[in-house]
Order: C-alpha cells, then structure tokens, then sequence
C-alpha cells in the first residue's frame, strides 16, 4: 500500500492497447460483501468489461469476481451487472459524450481507495490497427533509446 491509501486490485491493460483514453473518472461500485472479500484476495478479471448507461445509472458489464472460497449462499453471480455510483450530472455528460462523438466507456483499473473499492472509469475512442502499430512502434523505440543509453 502507497503513502495515498490506493492499493491497486486489478488494471484493464488491454483497454490501452484497443483505446486511446480521452479522459479519466473515478466511480464507486456496489458490491456485496463476499464479493469485497473476493476482491481482497485478487480474484477478478477485467477482460472485455465495458459500462452503459441504462435509465440514468451507470453499470458495468462482464466483470468477472470470483465466488469468494470460504463463502456460503450469500455468494453471488461472477458475471452480474454492477451498478456504479456517480453523481447524477457525471452520467449525464458522460452519456453525451458517448452518444455524440462516438466513444465508449471502459473500466481501466479497479483499486482499494481508503478501503472503498473504486473504478477507474475512461472515456476512450477505438484505436484502429495502425494505430495500434504505431503505438507498438513507438513503445519499441523507446526501449530501444533506453536500453542504448542504459549501456553507455
């Protein structure tokens, strides 16, 4: 754990490589209790978990929290929607920006915040494959320069 209070649980590094993140917001996540004693132990996987707005509340779909092992019956569904907490006029925006310029909501990075499980939320647009050529690219360059002047 940092001097801030985070510790990190779990990132979406694919989201890096399919995205370029416009910008970032921080949410809250209703959660059972088992589910926070899952979480606890590093049992969840981000891959392909996308959020929606859907009646004015925010959700995030395929999330995947393992049933917590020495739990009982008040476990609950790996793959069930979650709702995200986010002031009302956060939705909103975000919902217009999604709606108007194309762009998609994904969780990044899920973190223990003073112990409150928090979602790193991004407003991200597609990358396309040359993009992501680029982006690889650029990343070989720049270990290349590093590892050049690490030698020196």
């Amino acid at each position: 754990m940092d001097k801030s209070g985070t510790k990190q649980i779990a990132a979406n590094r694919k989201a890096y490589h399919d995205y370029f993140v416009e910008e970032k917001l921080e949410a809250g996540i209703s959660l059972k209790g088992t589910e926070v004693k899952s979480l606890r132990a590093g049992t969840v996987s981000m891959k392909d978990c996308f959020c929606q707005v859907k009646n004015g509340e925010l959700f995030v779909y395929n999330m995947h929290i393992s049933p917590y092992e020495k739990g009982n019956i008040f476990n609950t569904d790996p793959m069930r929607v979650r709702k995200l907490l986010v002031h009302k006029r956060e939705i909103l925006k975000l919902q217009q920006q999604v709606m108007q310029k194309g762009m998609a909501l994904v969780p990044l990075a899920l973190y223990f915040k003073n112990s409150k499980v928090k979602l790193e939320l991004g407003v991200c647009r597609g990358k396309k494959l040359y993009d992501k050529r680029d982006s690889a690219a650029e990343r070989d360059t720049k270990r290349l320069i590093e590892r050049t002047l690490k030698d020196r």
